[in-house]
């Protein structure tokens, strides 16, 4: 199969590396400094399972590309979806299998609204992955899984299942889930917390590892989370206030998440999806949530527009 992968950071990165060592057909979307030396001296990875890797892979703009793939996978941020649409409908068609791989909820959902007659999956990510210089890759832990899955009904369950071998050959933990919306909201029980509490203190994983007030506040952000799941009829086999505490305790004390970054940097971030949506989710079931109240008050504040979004309906594509 010949897969595309568009966005070539901490996730595309990955996915694009450990699939054209294993000798896949990849080509990854990049741009700027970072595509200039992937062309010039390869992709490098590190802190991989096998050590370092430099691997040659093809990489070009979105302007450039003029193939079509067989599998497509997602791997930019929230807000630059609209951005990469145009890409996704000519490089598909009706065969090809879009996985999208992003923090926000629903992602699939509203591409697929926007790319009739392709199969337009949802997905999520573990990893700990992100640029360290261009054309380099750094990956933390050995954890590298993807999760995806139709939203309703298996009618492309063969297929999805095929990709999910190639995944596994090239040492990637492929999950083919039979309730997407369910798993991906597991992973958003970790991923929003960390980002609110992150943003909302303005500290790197270690402040919410130690005891103290951060760490009572992420902990409040999962329980109002686990309120929604729970109203939505999700049912995990764990825990997890005490599978998310687990998790941030295995992180580098200076992880930041990508978000709280984006808005110290004052330009588009996913502030909408991780933050503004959740208040949002709790609203339409009856449920509260003060947590997410407090968080959205202050990061909107720190957001571009200067301005919270959850006062207006969301824009069906967009997270911001």
């Amino acid at each position: 199969m010949k897969y595309l992968v568009i966005g070539a950071g901490g996730t595309g990165g990955c996915i694009g590396g450990y699939l054209a060592d294993a000798g896949r057909d990849v080509t990854l979307i990049a741009r700027g400094k970072h595509l200039e030396a992937i062309r010039r001296d390869g992709l490098v990875l590190h802190g991989t399972r096998r050590g370092e890797l430099r691997v040659r892979v093809p990489a070009c703009t979105a302007g450039e590309f003029t193939g079509r793939a067989d599998v497509i996978f997602v791997c930019v941020k929230g807000y630059s979806v609209e951005e990469i649409l145009p890409l996704v409908e000519r490089a598909s068609d009706e065969r090809t299998v879009v996985i999208p791989i992003l923090n926000v909820l629903g992602t699939g959902e509203r591409m697929a609204i926007r790319l009739p007659g392709r199969t337009v999956t949802d997905g999520c990510i573990y990893i700990v992955g992100y640029i360290s210089s261009p054309g380099e890759i750094t990956q933390s832990g050995e954890v590298f899984r993807i999760v995806y899955g139709e939203r309703e009904g298996n009618a492309h369950a063969v297929r999805l299942q095929e990709i999910a071998e190639e995944l596994r050959g090239a040492d990637i933990d492929a999950v083919v889930s039979d309730d997407i919306r369910r798993d991906a909201f597991r992973k958003f029980m970790l991923v929003s917390p960390m980002a609110a509490a992150g943003a909302y203190f303005d500290l790197p994983m270690g402040g919410l590892q130690a005891p103290g007030e951060p760490r009572e506040f992420f902990k409040s952000l999962v329980r109002e989370l686990a309120a929604i799941a729970d109203a939505k009829g999700y049912r995990y086999p764990v825990d997890m206030l005490a599978d998310g505490l687990r998790r941030i305790d295995g992180m580098s004390p200076d992880t930041t998440a990508s978000m709280q970054k984006d808005l110290k940097k004052g330009g588009a971030s996913e502030l909408d999806g991780l933050v503004l949506e959740p208040v949002r989710m709790a609203r339409a079931l009856g449920l509260s949530a003060p947590g997410y109240e407090r968080a959205a008050d202050r990061l909107g504040e720190l957001s571009s527009r200067g301005e919270l979004s959850r006062k207006f309906p969301p824009d069906p594509l967009q997270s911001v």
